[in-house]
């Protein structure tokens, strides 16, 4: 018997972003991106690929005052896909580890999927001194996608990255690892039966 495909489709609009989202957890990394912040995009694109999600995203937000809203609510229409795409999340491993070099930035993302948010980030202290412009994108936003992507797909995330000097390569470091430690956890272990928890739900 085949296995229910475990996607999930969500529109959000509010005064401040309209996004359309679809999401399949069992694919191969296709994706097609447009949030309107090309650094973001990118940032989305090796998400999907390291974690061989395939996602379709079409953001239009109020990018002319700032990155914030269409930032954040990605994250969160991204968390509640996730969330409703596993359903009682029956049979994943439930844990995942991934640690990622990038030159000269490593990142580490240990998660668990326990509808428990919680979200623990230690970056090195070098790297998120400056004040970036509006019209830049600003690296620490990368901790507040994480922190609603956390709430809303029920995710206690702990990201450390030690080190590091260039900042595209930081930001980069995180959100590969992330996404292979979504792809661990996520993954089914046919020896799970149920719920990977002694309470019987997560």
């Amino acid at each position: 018997m085949a296995k229910a495909l475990r996607k999930a489709t969500i529109k959000r609009k509010t005064t401040e972003t309209d996004i359309n989202l679809s999401l399949k957890i069992d694919g191969t990394g296709k994706n097609k991106i447009d949030t309107g912040i090309p650094f973001f995009d990118h940032m989305l694109t090796l998400f999907s690929r390291h974690g061989l999600f395939d996602l379709s995203l079409k953001v239009k937000g109020d990018i002319e005052i700032d990155f914030h809203h269409t930032i954040e609510d990605t994250a969160i229409v991204l968390g509640e896909a996730f969330k409703k795409a596993l359903g009682d999340k029956a049979g994943i491993r439930r844990y995942g580890r991934a640690d990622v070099p990038m030159v000269d930035s490593m990142a580490s993302v240990v998660l668990d999927i326990s509808g428990r948010p919680y979200l623990r980030m230690k970056v090195a202290k070098t790297l998120f001194k400056s004040k970036a412009r509006k019209e830049e994108f600003d690296e620490r936003l990368t901790e507040e996608f994480m922190r609603a992507i956390s709430n809303n797909a029920g995710l206690d995330l702990h990201i450390d990255l030690p080190y590091g000097k260039e900042i595209h390569h930081a930001i980069e470091a995180i959100f590969k690892a992330f996404g292979r430690a979504m792809r661990v956890a996520t993954e089914r272990d046919p020896r799970v039966k149920g719920v990977m928890s002694t309470k019987g739900t997560l």
